[in-house]
Formats: C-alpha cells, sequence, structure tokens
C-alpha cells in the first residue's frame, strides 16, 4: 500500500501535473495489471503503458511522485513495479557517506 502519510496536501497546484498526464482518457488496465496477469501478456501491457509514458509532458514529476510515495501498483513515470523495486533496493544498499 502506497504511503499516504508522504502525498502532498490537496491543494490543486501540487496536483496539477496529473491533468497533463499522457495517460489521461486511457484505459487504466493498460496501467495497472488485472488479477493473475503472467508472461507474454504482462511484458506486452508493460511495454504499452511505457510507450505511452514515452510521450508524456510529466513523465519527472509523475516519476518523482510515485518513488517518494512507493506507489506499490501500476506503471508510473514510465517506471513498473519492478522497477520501482529496483530503485529502491539500490538506494537502501547505497553505501553512507558520513
Amino acid at each position: 500500500m502506497a504511503d499516504i502519510s508522504r502525498l502532498p496536501k490537496p491543494l490543486p497546484e501540487v496536483w496539477q501535473w496529473q491533468s497533463d498526464g499522457a495517460c489521461r482518457g486511457e484505459d487504466t488496465e493498460m496501467f495497472f495489471h488485472p488479477e493473475g496477469e503472467r508472461g507474454p501478456a504482462r511484458a506486452n501491457r508493460i511495454a504499452r503503458a511505457k510507450a505511452v509514458c514515452a510521450t508524456c509532458p510529466v513523465i519527472q514529476q509523475c516519476a518523482a511522485h510515485a518513488l517518494s510515495v512507493r506507489e506499490p501498483y501500476g506503471i508510473w513515470g514510465g517506471m513498473s513495479e519492478d522497477d520501482r523495486e529496483e530503485i529502491y533496493t539500490r538506494r537502501e544498499t547505497k553505501p553512507q557517506i558520513a
């Protein structure tokens, strides 16, 4: 589950970027997997969703949002759940400089 304590305040100017997303009006099933989806079907759906993200004018804001709240599901900012998990793991294993 996403950590909602990290979400920005519910101010329109904070969330405005979502109105400009290339995904607006697209079928949400392209960005969120149906139950039991596996293998080539999953890979193809992810590739289609990432192709939409690649054209998006707010991909950076979307990616930053997903990473900051640790979105657990869906394609956000051109990243799948697995892509984000890799980033979290790298961050957690990165040596800290004192």
